[in-house]
């Protein structure tokens, strides 16, 4: 018996090095505003990171004899993702280890692209926050070329959870403490609305994760609808980088319109809550990978019947 699936039968000449590569042209404002922020350790790992996930999908499909896939600039975008979401002070072995279990452990041992289970570079991410915990919150860095005084570790927002003080333009713009490429909000909206209107992401994901998660710290963080705590929770950590470009990925988001609107939902609360009642500050990587093992749930829940299947081909 032959399963086909519902309408509409979607054609579209979109490849998956072209998506790729406009994800990749996208993370481009981020990724340089991080450079020019943390200066050229910021750029040597971005190096080593992209170059060691390549590395090791030319490898492993080498050593299992399997078609060379590193032209889609799947791995590329990996090796990217994953430097961006580094702190600048992590030594130049720590991407070579990230890129390996992105690579080999969670997508290549599962199939490859379109058969990983989460998100390759935040799991990486997620194994080296709990494997070098102390290098992973290091988050002092001696910013631009040519600097000689370094910047203290704390992140606004971890300032922010402490009760501290804290710039909100700087915030927006970026000049402050975090990842390689999280601290710049106006980089990466830039990035984020270059996706939207290409085509490549629709605001259904974003919008409701970066809804819910303003309407939960609204109801839960004590501040009520002060919009200098929003915009502070917003612009602050891996926020706007994990909405627009981590829980956007093809793989491991649902398929239909009202899945990733439920996905946004679930994300924004999680990222809430691990924000505002976890240990740390942060909660984006973890509520992602956590919604991404709870995506075949929301796929067998919103998904249309195959035609011909279920209680209404029976009527």
């Amino acid at each position: 018996m032959r399963s086909i699936s519902s309408t509409p039968h979607i054609r579209d000449k979109q490849t998956t090095t072209g998506i790729m590569g406009a994800v990749i042209l996208a993370l481009m404002p981020a990724t340089v505003f991080g450079i020019v922020n943390f200066g050229f350790k910021a750029l040597l790992l971005i190096i080593i990171s992209i170059a060691s996930a390549v590395f090791f999908e030319w490898g492993f499909e080498k050593i299992t004899k399997k078609k060379s896939t590193v032209k889609d600039l799947s791995a590329v975008l990996t090796g990217l993702l994953l430097a961006l979401n580094l702190p600048v002070s992590v030594p130049w072995w720590m991407p070579i280890i990230g890129s390996f279990v992105a690579i080999v452990v969670i997508k290549m041992l599962f199939g490859g692209l379109g058969q990983n289970f989460m998100n390759p570079a935040l799991g990486a991410r997620c194994f080296l926050v709990i494997s070098f915990s102390k290098l992973m919150t290091d988050f002092s860095y001696i910013p631009g070329f040519g600097g000689t005084d370094a910047v203290s570790g704390a992140t606004p927002l971890m300032a922010l959870k402490n009760g501290e003080g804290f710039d909100m333009l700087s915030m927006f713009i970026g000049n402050e403490a975090g990842t390689i490429g999280e601290t710049s909000a106006m980089m990466l909206l830039i990035g984020g609305m270059f996706l939207m209107f290409a085509g490549i992401i629709t605001w259904h994901l974003t919008f409701s994760y970066l809804l819910s998660f303003v309407v939960f710290i609204t109801l839960f963080s004590g501040y009520g609808l002060n919009m200098v705590y929003i915009g502070a929770q917003l612009y602050g950590g891996g926020l706007m980088l994990g909405a627009f470009f981590m829980a956007t990925d093809y793989v491991t988001r649902p398929v239909s319109r009202k899945g990733q609107l439920i996905y946004g939902v679930f994300l924004g609360v999680m990222t809430g809550i691990f924000r505002l009642f976890g240990p740390g500050a942060e909660g984006v990587s973890y509520a992602i990978i956590i919604g991404n093992l709870i995506v075949p749930l929301i796929e067998k829940l919103t998904v249309p019947k195959h035609f011909g299947y279920g209680k209404e081909a029976a009527k």
